[in-house]
């Protein structure tokens, strides 16, 4: 019974207590400086494997959405410079990594039809940054194991997964249910406070429903199903419609277009 409770103790002993943008209490046992150092080295390599998209109109859409997002965002671990990618990709899909990294699949135009269905996909992509889901995702999995061993994978597929990044990459540890509805809300506020619609937020999630048939069961599957998402975004509406509300008046209204 001792020798498997030593690498558990040992593990509490690097045990960081944060809180989420939602209030939610997490563990987080890597710093935010290696998470974000992490996130930069699957960047660079997946930037090896995925043709670039280096169209002006296409970088300058995306852009636009993001820096509008990234001036209402409030980020706590230590994100120097967000980087901003279009890969030519027809999956529809997008994604963050820790350090301030996002790419954006070319696939994703035709879902996100408009710049605030896209804000909404960005800005729920934010959100699993800002909130730390890859540095939890890597830390349950170290209390699991009851060693530190998964730091010792950079640059391996594990810490892709790890990470959050797309099936094609090697999904290990995909994101939680609980992770992935938090993004959806921490962008819901983001994009309103940016002035973009966040009704839109549900319009992109129909589209997605549409596109996609025969999903496996919400509890068999990482994520909310897309009525699930739909029905908590419409939930959230009431105080985003006031924030966007806000944002209008004030004079945020950007001007992003394809």
């Amino acid at each position: 019974m001792t020798r498997f409770l030593i690498p558990i103790l040992s593990l509490l002993l690097f045990i960081h207590c944060n809180t989420s943008p939602t209030g939610r209490r997490q563990i987080t046992l890597v710093d935010d400086a290696e998470m974000n150092e992490m996130g930069a080295q699957a960047f660079v390599e997946m930037k090896t494997k995925t043709p670039i998209d280096t169209r002006a109109n296409t970088n300058a859409y995306v852009k636009c959405i993001v820096e509008s997002q990234l001036v209402v965002t409030t980020d706590t671990t230590g994100v120097e410079h967000w980087e901003v990618v279009v890969f030519k990709d027809n999956m529809p899909n997008a994604f963050a990594l820790p350090g301030g990294k996002i790419g954006v699949y070319t696939g994703m135009f035709s879902v996100a039809k408009n710049k605030d269905q896209l804000a909404a996909v960005i800005g729920h992509e934010i959100g699993h940054v800002i909130a730390r889901h890859g540095n939890e995702r890597v830390s349950q999995n170290q209390l699991a194991s009851g060693s530190m061993k998964m730091l010792e994978t950079l640059g391996k597929p594990a810490v892709a997964g790890a990470l959050g990044m797309g099936a094609k990459f090697g999904v290990l540890l995909p994101f939680s249910r609980q992770h992935e509805s938090e993004a959806d809300l921490i962008g819901l506020e983001i994009m309103a406070k940016a002035g973009f619609d966040p009704r839109e937020s549900v319009k992109l999630w129909q589209n997605m429903s549409a596109l996609s048939s025969g999903k496996p069961n919400e509890l068999l599957s990482t994520h909310p199903s897309d009525e699930t998402r739909m029905r908590q975004l419409n939930e959230a509406m009431p105080k985003a419609m006031a924030l966007f509300e806000s944002a209008v008046q004030s004079g945020k209204k950007p001007n992003c277009h394809l």
